[in-house]
């Protein structure tokens, strides 16, 4: 017989009433951010959208936040409307006019993984919102999560989600999100 430390199996292994009631509320602070996030982060977001790059109505992607800003500054920064690049049908605003020519010259470098979607949406086979204050670059990629418990859990085995997610990508890239 193995044995799982970890809480959630001590709960359900031996629930009680209490247990039963932390075992719910460690689901519901799992799945609820998940599910219900994507909706209520990004009111632009189109669930039925089937392009592999994630943009709100007006195809404007990471909410208009600098991709190269992640890299350059190491933060999170809003782009200016005036100071836009398009990529693969994507619009992509930048705080500065060098931030934008360094984008137009390797896009690839600088544009997220999964189209901005979730990371560890794509680990579970979901593109869920990406919220571009939710990040990490890893390898020189930047990856986004929907919510803080998605980054949480995504951050306990990157490579190993990194790996899945990658896998994951070519069957759910073209799929409407509200389909899977």
């Amino acid at each position: 017989m193995t044995t799982n430390s970890s809480p959630a199996a001590a709960i359900m292994l031996n629930p009680g009433r209490r247990g039963l009631l932390r075992l719910m509320g460690l689901a519901c602070a799992v799945a609820l951010p998940l599910a219900a996030a994507p909706a209520l982060a990004n009111e632009g977001f189109d669930p039925n959208s089937k392009k592999s790059v994630n943009v709100d109505r007006t195809d404007l992607a990471l909410r208009g936040y600098d991709p190269v800003a992640y890299f350059t500054l190491g933060k999170p920064t809003p782009g200016l409307a005036s100071i836009v690049a398009t990529h693969e049908g994507a619009r992509y605003q930048f705080a500065t006019a060098a931030h934008r020519d360094a984008f137009v010259a390797q896009p690839a470098k600088y544009t997220p993984a999964f189209g901005g979607f979730c990371a560890m949406g794509a680990v579970m086979e979901k593109k869920l919102d990406g919220d571009p204050t939710l990040w990490r670059i890893v390898d020189n990629k930047l990856y986004l999560n929907v919510g803080a418990p998605a980054q949480k859990r995504w951050l306990e085995d990157v490579p190993g989600n990194i790996s899945k997610a990658t896998a994951n990508w070519s069957r759910i890239s073209n799929e409407a999100p509200s389909s899977l």
